[in-house]
């Protein structure tokens, strides 16, 4: 990933795809076909979807509930496989990726932030940042420095020591970013982060995952209803009925 602060010597992991060269966008979606169930109850997700989003860029993915958003971010995160079609990232098929090959993707490339945080309760702040490095097998010293540095670009460098319940949504929202950042990915999913926040702290948070794309030169795709949130992205993506609209 390049501008951003690098993952200290000592990391065991092999990213999953190479730096995307050139002109080659970090992610390219092409001709993405999704559909669950068969017959009269089928439900076609996603339809012919094209997408790029080059490094250093937030894409906001808007649409209606139902209109193929989350599939999408799955499909482009390796979290699901498309029916038809290509999903790149750095220049690699990564639907062609193994079983192995889609664990390294979502440890060492893809990073998610969801709207329900997701952070273990009985871990603090600081152990929460921490886990993806622990998977790592980083070196202590290493991996607590990391932290510290990540939890200082959220904000939250004297809160190291709290447990989820002891911070509010907006603060549990910030470690759930740092964690996502912790193990220098290249791409950023981030579905309704801000969902479950006031619109003031919404914007907060926004308004960090736009900076921190800035700092770390990572590409994001962030979806989203709040026409504020939207604001701040470089473009908005809108999805009706599993197809992308023309910009």
């Amino acid at each position: 990933m390049s501008g951003g602060t690098p993952v200290p010597a000592g990391t065991a992991a092999t990213p999953a795809v190479p730096d995307a060269p050139g002109d080659v966008p970090m992610v390219r979606v092409r001709g993405v076909h999704r559909t669950y169930g068969s017959g009269r109850a089928a439900v076609r997700a996603l339809r012919g979807v094209d997408l790029d989003v080059a490094a250093g860029e937030l894409v906001a993915l808007v649409g209606r509930s139902g209109s193929g958003k989350t599939t999408l971010l799955n499909v482009v995160g390796g979290l699901d496989r498309p029916d038809a079609g290509s999903v790149q990232i750095g220049g690699t098929d990564v639907t062609s990726l193994d079983a192995a090959g889609q664990v390294r993707l979502r440890r060492d490339v893809v990073a998610f932030v969801f709207q329900t945080f997701g952070l273990v309760p009985v871990l603090s702040a600081a152990e929460n940042v921490a886990v993806p490095l622990r998977l790592r097998a980083l070196p202590i010293a290493d991996r607590e420095r990391r932290v510290a540095l990540l939890l200082r670009l959220v904000g939250l460098d004297g809160h190291a020591a709290l447990r989820p319940d002891e911070l509010s949504g907006g603060q549990q929202q910030r470690v759930a970013i740092a964690r996502a950042l912790a193990g220098s990915p290249r791409l950023l999913i981030a579905d309704e982060p801000t969902g479950q926040l006031d619109t003031e702290t919404g914007l907060s948070v926004m308004a960090l995952i736009r900076a921190v794309v800035e700092a770390e030169g990572m590409a994001a795709v962030v979806s989203t209803h709040d026409p504020v949130m939207i604001g701040l992205a470089d473009r908005a993506v809108r999805l009706v009925d599993g197809r992308v609209l023309p910009a």
